[in-house]
């Protein structure tokens, strides 16, 4: 099983393809998501024009310093779970958003399922609901498996399970 969160959803498929093993089922949490065939822009054009004036020598601040702490705080369930992610995030080129990865055709022929925690995610949700995936709501932040774990690792195992998700669903 695959389970991709944020942006990492975009390499789904090329993680897959690479994979010497079958991959029973993939999973995105709050995720961006491939394209259904061809080639998935890292960043779209919006993305872009808002970071590029934030790269010094072509390298991006890590990406917790891109925005206003009002936005990033929330994300945090203390400051010890902070400190820790602040400090591994590395500082990626600008290049790396500026890339488009190929998605090798029928890359999604296994189950796939969508975990929402909240905005700016609601179209990827929506998006994944059309491919028919099973979709479900975990109100939280976007680093959500952070301050609860358990209930977002019960969630993805009862995806991956394929059982009923009505209850799960319903409001989302």
């Amino acid at each position: 099983m695959l389970v991709a969160h944020s942006n990492a959803g975009l390499f789904v498929p090329a993680v897959r393809a690479a994979l010497p093993h079958p991959v029973a089922a993939s999973v995105f949490v709050d995720a961006a998501l491939p394209a259904r065939g061809g080639t998935t822009p890292v960043a779209g054009p919006e993305l872009l024009d808002f970071l590029r004036p934030l790269a010094v020598d072509g390298v991006l601040p890590r990406w917790t310093d891109w925005w206003d702490e009002a936005d990033v705080s929330p994300m945090f369930a203390d400051a010890v779970i902070r400190r820790t992610i602040v400090e591994e995030q590395p500082r990626l080129p600008l290049s790396y958003y500026e890339q488009s990865i190929p998605v090798p055709p029928g890359w999604d022929d296994h189950p796939c399922a969508y975990v929402l925690f909240g905005p700016p995610y609601e179209h990827q949700a929506a998006e994944a609901r059309t491919r028919g995936w099973r979709v479900a709501h975990l109100p939280g932040e976007h680093l959500h498996q952070t301050v609860d774990p358990a209930a977002t690792a019960e969630l993805i195992t009862s995806l991956t399970d394929f059982t009923d998700l009505t209850e799960m669903t319903e409001g989302s």
